[in-house]
């Protein structure tokens, strides 16, 4: 051994390694607590003990000659990953050099009770003999989910030589079958082993130790003694102690054994699903695949969480300055996920998230817009679609007979209760909603927020208490009849440039200063919000104007739906050889620059393929299931060749040197989980003939019974300016008032005291249905709790019909 200690430290800066994971994997119990993820023939992240916590960048290995040869297996060698068995989530990974010298196949699973990961190497030469090479394994650890601060060494345990780390409270401990020819712990970028074995085609540099840096381990492969066959274990603990114990034990127990009961367990939860099929004729389950999926992606010790993606979008230019990438809860995504077990029939899981939500769901009854799994709030924005969603996931276990016990019911009405008075004293508003990039109304917050109400309202009465039931059923329905002042943007040069009088877009206010470009949209509508007239309101063209259909407020086709999809299609949609493919909205930023170049803050969004597997339901809802069979084939299409299905795909001409190519993943996450669960929830869908998860409730009030609101109501965030002949005003508050007001500039007034919902709001009904068009009203509050009035008037106008 050369020296002590490494030098270089810290290193250079860490990152993360790429999110195009070509699998995911974890035991099919609670007791492994080890995630793995693959890509570019290697594993990347391992995760452990928690799904939240990646503690490595990749594990690699790398060919030489000892002279002139080089061959990274991840830049170097064609890879083809495959699953290892229908269904269960372990790989496996044949690497072959481009330059035709070796080939490298490995068997990739999680250990099921050892926390530790088992990778079974056979190298093969395809020039030579195995004594011409030379075979090194490099581990980059990045502990407790940073890539500073590690500690690296060479030591052993129990006379078991073995590569260590170990970093604020996690330890790793890499193991080998076979006998370490040399070892060493290095910084990145420095004197770690792949800057050595390039320079030196060999192991020129032996370090015992690297402090407190980002550092990485190497270790060569005695291949004579091993005949070209190993097995590497990757342990893993509270300390590097810990780890070593558990990567011997992985060692000494074998293969063979591990994936017997690994594969026994997997299968076994695979047979209690609902049979269902995809529609891939490659010979891969693609419903089974998409179980796999969201099944690895829920936590052991959070149980019932479940994280939006085992990866990190644009890993290779994020470092620790972005800890969370997409393993966080996004309550929306964990929704959606368990809207796809139960569509699957597992029932368990089902439980498990609405538990999950009953304990992470905060004091005042919102849910955090993502979270850790704990329940710490990770990004500080508000989501009211996020609190929408465990209230309409109740539903639909209750829909799907799994809530039949009645002490069930009873525990969780409190959570539904909190959720819905947290929505009708938020919402609508202008914050954040479904994508994050921009406030604003969007129809998908709007419709999960209304249906959920109506669910709530329901609820509500079965538990004794009709009138909150009430209060939340008319401001559902008054929301619902607003949606087209809010949204509904008429007479517009986009309207006219496709030949329809109308469409439904997502709000943005925006300053003037902020504005794009001279082409962007500009409309004015009476209704919407005070706050935004002091702005510009942007209309973005967006895919979700379809969740009015999807949550049953407006029918498939409603003649503004029907507008709305020729403008979408016109704007939206992308024709690939996989199918049609549809981006968010119009000036979305989040994704690839125009070059190819990563998103970093800005760039183009990308086509989603979910989205093509919302607009398949749709095309179920309007009475075409052939049509939502050719977009299902569509959505599994775009999954890659294991079946990961991205977040997006590329939709710009091929950028080869940047591994985009049209129609297949971008550089973002890779599997998105709410994609699969899309995918389950359309193989559901189409096999009944309805859209599996549509609200009832609000089907029933909105499309069939044709309900209408007799109000309109205002409160100091959605402060409307119109008020529609022959309806009554609703005027809403946090705090008890006496209102005054006037519809003849105060040469009368009259005044009506608030009364208490129940919800923390209280309000008044101002009998205005008699007024004439063109009446100014005018009002204020006397805040009597706090003996003041409010010291300003406001002012609406009642209009007639168009």
């Amino acid at each position: 051994m050369t020296a002590a200690h490494a030098p270089g430290c810290p290193g250079i800066a860490p990152r993360w390694s790429s999110s195009r994971k070509e699998g995911v994997g974890t035991a099919g119990n609670a007791l492994g607590r080890i995630w793995f993820t693959l890509s570019h023939g290697i594993i990347n992240e391992i995760y452990y003990p928690r799904l939240d916590r990646p503690c490595t960048r990749d594990l690699e290995l790398i060919v030489t000659d000892g002279r002139e040869f080089f061959s990274e297996e991840k830049r170097d060698a064609d890879s083809r990953t495959a699953w290892l068995a229908p269904g269960v989530p372990a790989f496996e990974v044949t690497n072959t050099c481009r330059r035709g010298r070796y080939e490298i196949t490995k068997q990739i699973l999680a250990h099921p009770e050892r926390h530790a990961l088992l990778q079974r190497t056979r190298f093969r030469p395809r020039q030579g003999r195995l004594e011409d090479y030379q075979l090194y394994a490099l581990l980059a650890p990045h502990l407790h989910n940073c890539g500073v601060g590690n500690t690296a060494w060479v030591g052993e345990f129990k006379g078991t030589p073995m590569l260590m780390a170990q970093h604020d409270g996690a330890g790793l401990a890499l193991a080998s079958s076979a006998p370490w020819l040399k070892r060493s712990a290095g910084f990145v970028g420095i004197s770690d082993g792949w800057q050595d074995l390039r320079a030196h085609k060999r192991m020129a540099w032996e370090y015992g130790r690297a402090e407190r840096g980002n550092v990485a381990l190497t270790g060569e492969i005695d291949l004579a003694a091993c005949a070209g066959e190993f097995l590497l274990v990757a342990g893993f603990g509270r300390s590097a102690a810990e780890a070593a114990h558990r990567a011997r034990a992985a060692l000494i127990q074998g293969f063979n054994s591990a994936w017997k009961q690994y594969r026994e367990e997997w299968e076994a939860w695979q047979n209690t699903l609902r049979p269902l099929r995809g529609a891939r004729t490659d010979g891969q389950d693609a419903y089974r695949i998409s179980a796999a999926v969201i099944r690895t992606h829920e936590a052991k010790d959070f149980p019932g969480g479940t994280i939006a993606s085992l990866s990190i979008p644009w890993g290779e230019i994020h470092g620790d300055n972005d800890p969370g990438g997409y393993h966080l809860v996004w309550p929306r995504d964990a929704y959606e996920s368990c809207g796809a077990m139960l569509a699957a029939g597992a029932g368990e899981e089902a439980r498990r998230a609405l538990s999950y939500f009953e304990i992470t769901q905060e004091a005042d009854g919102h849910w955090p817009q993502n979270m850790w799994l704990e329940g710490t709030p990770f990004w500080p924005g508000l989501q009211l679609d996020e609190t929408a969603a465990p209230i309409l996931l109740l539903d639909l276990a209750r829909r799907e007979n799994l809530l039949e016990a009645p002490e069930d019911r009873r525990r969780l009405w409190p959570m539904v209760r909190q959720a819905a008075i947290y929505l009708v004293r938020n919402g609508p508003s202008t914050g954040q909603d479904r994508w994050e990039e921009n406030a604003g109304y969007t129809p998908y917050t709007l419709a999960t927020e209304i249906a959920a109400l109506v669910v709530a309202a329901d609820l509500a009465a079965q538990h004794g208490e009709s009138s909150l039931g009430t209060y939340f059923r008319e401001t559902a329905d008054a929301w619902n009849e607003a949606i087209e002042s809010w949204l509904y943007a008429t007479g517009t040069a986009l309207a006219r440039r496709f030949g329809v009088e109308g469409y439904y877009a997502r709000i943005t206010p925006r300053p003037f200063s902020a504005l794009a470009a001279p082409e962007e949209e500009i409309v004015h509508v009476a209704n919407r919000p005070a706050d935004q007239q002091a702005m510009r309101a942007v209309d973005l063209i967006s895919a979700d104007a379809l969740a009015l259909v999807r949550f049953g407020l407006r029918a498939p086709d409603d003649p503004r739906i029907v507008n709305t999809i020729k403008v979408i299609d016109g704007l939206l949609k992308v024709e690939t050889p996989r199918g049609p493919v549809w981006r968010r909205y119009t000036q979305d930023g989040y994704g690839e620059h125009p070059d190819g170049a990563p998103f970093d803050g800005t760039g183009i969004g990308r086509a989603w393929p979910l989205l093509t597997g919302e607009r398949a339901h749709y095309e179920l809802a309007a009475g075409r299931p052939d049509e939502a069979r050719r977009l299902l084939l569509a959505l599994e299409a775009f999954a890659d060749d294991n079946g990961m299905i991205p977040e997006q795909v590329w939709d710009a001409e091929d950028r080869p040197e940047r591994e985009l190519r049209f129609g297949r993943p971008s550089g973002s996450a890779r599997p998105l989980v709410w994609a699969h669960a899309e995918h389950i929830k359309l193989l559901r869908s189409l096999r009944e003939g309805s859209v599996f998860d549509q609200p009832p409730q609000t089907t029933q009030r909105y499309l069939r019974e044709k309900v209408r609101s007799p109000l309109v109501i205002w409160r100091f965030q959605c402060q409307t300016r119109r008020l529609p002949q022959g309806r009554g005003l609703r005027l809403e508050a946090l705090a008890p008032a006496r209102i005054r007001w006037t519809a003849n500039q105060w040469a009368e007034w009259r005044e009506l005291e608030t009364r208490d919902t129940g919800a923390g709001i209280h309000l008044a009904d101002l009998p205005t249905q008699p007024l004439a068009a063109g009446t100014r009203l005018e009002f204020t509050f006397f805040w009597t709790e706090a003996n003041r009035w409010e010291g300003k008037n406001f002012e609406l106008a009642v209009v007639g019909p168009k």
